[in-house]
């Protein structure tokens, strides 16, 4: 199979002297170039006059270019989605239906629609990235971002990057993008189709991968970019911290960790069917590598469906998921881990600890029931652990210790505690409260980690032509000059 090129230089880039082909497990491989400073340098200016040009661009275009490329990732007929699926699955490491899964799924937040949705629920008037509008008081403001951002993807979840290069092309960034190995293919492919719709986004955009580590491009960016956004787990971005100078903007994302909470509500006549496979599709989903994934699910006793029974009715759902969306090329320690965590239940299931463990071979769904409520961090590849709980107020105490890494919380069946409940996981850190079958698909104007989705990518001025207080105020202040 010909190697990928996991690169795409703006037009007018020299031709790199070297590359090097990283040999994928699977037969998949990938090629990038290995830039000498000069070219470096000249990258990054070229960059940044794309981004003071793409500055004068409206932003209603940007986010119409935009659309009109998710429009073709969506259309079945489109080369571009066929050819997006055909790298997809090999490169990133899933199979070929959950690479139509993912795409469907990640595109249909980039289409024009959403787009527009997210600026105006973000901005008001979408206007104050174009030039200063008027606010309260005769005050002027507007919003700008830089020239130039710096992007460093995980490659956990595919389709992250791109979505990292859009939020920085609304703001009339120009982006260099550092995928992570499982996710060159559609960032590659997004910014190819970027130049055919429209001219300005030619040469405002390039992706480059490189291995982990210092490279020459990735220090001269860190120096260059007055943004960088970075996606990892917690030893990448530490290394990126520290690396990075105090007066840039460091906007990370760090290892999370997902939690579903089912109430006895919803464990009624059906057996707690319908959440169980809607709890099936969140933790499945990623083959469980995304940051919105579920580890521990929390069961309520009390309902008409007993914990440890619902948990073999998870596991028939995540088996018959499966086989509609099979897992990805799994590395050998990845495999491993799965059979080690499932041996180690067993045995405990062996010696009557109330341990139970819901499996078969050759799938590698898995849900392990224990009786202790502890959170476990699982090993992923679709295993998830169930834990009775008498009560779900509880739950938030339990989750003491891993806060900091908690993030979407997967909640069912909670009736009018619902209220106090998520203000508990407020307090606690949590930053998402979703039903099961919302959690891989958040929205894209929600609060990644508590934040605006612009959060730091813009800076906001203002224009103060007349006073904002009351001449009383500004007489006082006068006085004391």
């Amino acid at each position: 199979m010909t190697p990928f090129d996991a690169f795409l230089l703006p037009p007018g880039c020299e031709r790199p002297p070297v590359y090097e082909v990283l040999e994928l497990p699977g037969g998949a491989s990938i090629r990038y170039p290995v830039l000498p400073a000069d070219q470096c340098e000249s990258l990054l200016s070229g960059l940044e006059d794309a981004g003071e040009a793409l500055g004068r661009t409206p932003v209603r275009s940007l986010s119409r270019s935009i659309g009109r490329v998710a429009d073709r990732l969506l259309d079945p007929a489109d080369p571009l989605r066929a050819e997006a699926l055909e790298m997809l699955a090999p490169t990133a490491g899933i199979s070929p239906e959950m690479a139509d899964s993912v795409l469907a799924g990640m595109a249909c937040d980039w289409t024009r629609e959403r787009l527009d949705e997210l600026l105006d629920r973000e901005f008001g008037s979408v206007d104050v990235l174009d030039a200063f509008q008027p606010r309260d008081g005769g005050r002027m403001v507007r919003a700008r971002g830089p020239a130039i951002s710096f992007h460093v993807g995980s490659g956990t979840v595919p389709g992250v990057g791109v979505t990292s290069m859009i939020r920085a092309l609304l703001v009339k960034s120009a982006v260099l993008l550092k995928p992570g190995q499982g996710d060159v293919a559609l960032p590659v492919l997004f910014a190819r189709a970027l130049r055919e719709e429209m001219a300005e986004l030619s040469h405002a955009v390039a992706v480059v991968y490189w291995p982990g580590g210092e490279t020459e491009l990735e220090t001269m960016a860190l120096e260059r970019a007055p943004v960088v956004v970075a996606y990892g787990g917690d030893d990448a971005i530490r290394s990126l911290r520290a690396r990075t100078p105090v007066t840039t903007r460091l906007v990370t994302y760090h290892h999370r960790v997902g939690v579903g909470l089912v109430g006895r509500e919803a464990l009624g006549s059906d057996r707690g069917s319908g959440v169980a496979r809607a709890a099936a599709y969140a933790v499945s989903m990623f083959d469980q590598r995304g940051c919105v994934s579920p580890h521990v699910l929390y069961v309520e006793e009390g309902g008409q469906v007993d914990p440890m029974e619902w948990a073999g009715v998870l596991w028939n759902a995540m088996a018959e998921l499966e086989v509609e969306l099979p897992v990805g090329r799994l590395h050998p320690e990845d495999a491993s881990a799965v059979h080690q965590v499932r041996g180690v239940a067993e045995m405990r299931e062996a010696s009557g600890t109330g341990t139970r463990a819901f499996h078969s071979d050759p799938g590698f769904a898995t849900v392990i029931f224990e009786s202790e409520p502890d959170f476990v961090v699982s090993c992923l590849s679709r295993v998830v652990y169930v834990k009775p709980i008498s009560d779900l107020v509880e739950v938030p105490a339990v989750l003491k210790g891993v806060e900091r890494h908690l993030q979407t919380v997967a909640l069912e069946g909670s009736g009018d505690r619902r209220p106090a409940l998520a203000e508990a996981l407020a307090r606690l850190g949590v930053t998402r409260i979703t039903p099961f079958q919302e959690v891989p698909w958040p929205p894209p104007w929600w609060h990644h980690d508590g934040a605006s989705v612009f959060a730091g990518l813009v800076r906001w001025i203002d224009s103060e032509e007349t006073p904002s207080y009351s001449s009383t105020c500004s007489s006082t202040r006068h006085n004391t000059i």
